[in-house]
């Protein structure tokens, strides 16, 4: 299987402190994974690196010739500024600002392409609403809406069942698996154990560098799970910034 995704000894953080920590591995093309891990495990910033949002403070990540600009990102919806006054129509168009550019002509194509990434996510009739008067549920139907007009291979969805209901999440895991059955590569970070059992077939437990990766039964036991919690309780945000000659040590 070709690797979409490898990860070359690769550390993520801020001001040279790492949030990931020399994580090496490689996450094949078409892979379903989830990525999982405690509260500050470094899941959203592994995500950030990915889309290239974040440049590694060492290592590198090799995307097997793949532009950033092609991979779909779903931020966490605390990252969307909802006092911003845009419809939901306008802000899923978004999602085609690869191939028209962010100052493009939506012409009826395209309108018909956002009418009907609305329509599979279930948000049919509200194209005029502001994204300020929608549930998390619903927000999360609509970034789920521009990931689908994005078209890209590889898609990186943080945290996308979170705070939403059972029938919005059965609603948009199928999504998920449709993208699968199409052969992209989709990651996701999630919470929910018995959510990644049933519907993730491979699983990355984080906890600032990988504890377990692989078949999904064999990473999430107790004992993984029991390391990842002592793993981030024991790291210390204060060390000194991670720097070659310490990586070297």
């Amino acid at each position: 299987m070709r690797a979409q995704l490898t990860f070359n000894d690769v550390t993520l953080g801020y001001d040279r402190h790492p949030a990931v920590h020399h994580l090496s591995g490689q996450i094949d093309a078409g892979a379903l994974l989830a990525v999982v891990g405690p509260n500050g495990a470094g899941k959203s910033t592994l995500f950030r690196g990915i889309v290239g949002i974040l440049k590694p403070l060492s290592g590198s990540i090799d995307r097997d010739g793949l532009d950033v600009h092609d991979i779909a990102y779903l931020p966490q919806s605390a990252e969307i500024d909802r006092t911003f006054p845009i419809s939901v129509f306008d802000f899923v168009g978004t999602g085609l600002w690869r191939s028209t550019g962010a100052f493009g002509r939506i012409d009826r194509s395209a309108r018909q392409r956002i009418s009907q990434a609305l329509a599979a996510v279930g948000l049919s009739g509200f194209e005029n609403r502001n994204i300020g008067t929608l549930s998390g549920g619903q927000m999360q139907r609509m970034l789920f809406a521009r990931v689908l007009l994005q078209d890209a291979r590889v898609i990186v969805l943080d945290e996308p069942f979170n705070a939403v209901d059972a029938r919005t999440t059965a609603d948009l895991v199928h999504l998920v698996q449709h993208w699968h059955q199409e052969g992209r590569t989709v990651i996701a970070a999630l919470h929910d154990m018995e959510l990644v059992h049933a519907s993730f077939p491979e699983t990355l437990l984080l906890a600032r560098t990988a504890v377990a990766w692989g078949p999904t039964a064999e990473v999430l036991t107790a004992d993984n799970q029991i390391e990842a919690r002592r793993m981030c309780e024991a790291f210390d945000d204060g060390a000194p910034a991670c720097t070659a000659a310490s990586q070297a040590a």
